[in-house]
């Protein structure tokens, strides 16, 4: 099922503001990494899909963008992880766009494959915690207590493991919207 693009005038009162929201604030303004914005003016990947129903879309992008912009996690660590709902989901438009932001913030061609296949391993103990409590919740959907999850929690401490449940909820909500309304990596040339 496709969402047809929305072009700028076409846009409904609640769907224009949100579109502001969207491009005024850091994803809009800051490095840009992957194309937002379509020639035409719509919005790429899950914003596109946002702004069909700007009442969700709205706190969905709101909640994307803290913890884009506002975690305690480190940009690689929040990175690894998105890559990782990315492949478990089968998400070509999150992998496509977050290998860039990933490259970007220093992950290397060879992690970003190990990210991809399952077998990233890192010598920093934080990114390994993190990769790894992302890798149980996406592959188990919950964290069973237990020595390892509690050597992962502990290591992480409350906030990064909060952060990461919410991240891997969010991508995994994105992922499954991509997927419904058929919404891919966008191919050469767009």
């Amino acid at each position: 099922m496709r969402l047809p693009d929305l072009t700028p005038a076409e846009l409904s009162d609640e769907q224009r503001a949100l579109r502001e929201q969207i491009l005024g604030g850091p994803r809009g303004s800051g490095p840009q990494h992957f194309q937002l914005v379509h020639d035409d003016g719509s919005l790429t990947g899950p914003f596109g899909i946002m702004l069909h129903e700007p009442a969700l879309g709205a706190p969905l992008q709101e909640l994307g963008a803290a913890l884009r912009y506002a975690t305690g996690l480190t940009d690689r660590v929040r990175e690894l992880a998105i890559l990782a709902v990315a492949a478990a989901t089968g998400s070509a438009f999150e992998a496509y766009a977050h290998e860039r932001v990933g490259r970007a913030v220093g992950l290397t061609d060879d992690e970003l494959a190990a990210l991809a296949d399952g077998s990233f391993s890192s010598a920093d103990p934080q990114e390994v915690a993190a990769h790894d409590l992302c890798r149980h919740l996406l592959e188990d959907g919950q964290l069973a207590a237990g020595a390892d999850v509690d050597v992962l929690t502990t290591r992480l401490g409350p906030r990064a493991t909060t952060e990461l449940v919410v991240l891997v909820g969010y991508y995994r909500t994105l992922a499954q919207l991509l997927d419904v309304f058929e919404v891919g990596a966008p191919t050469a040339g767009q």
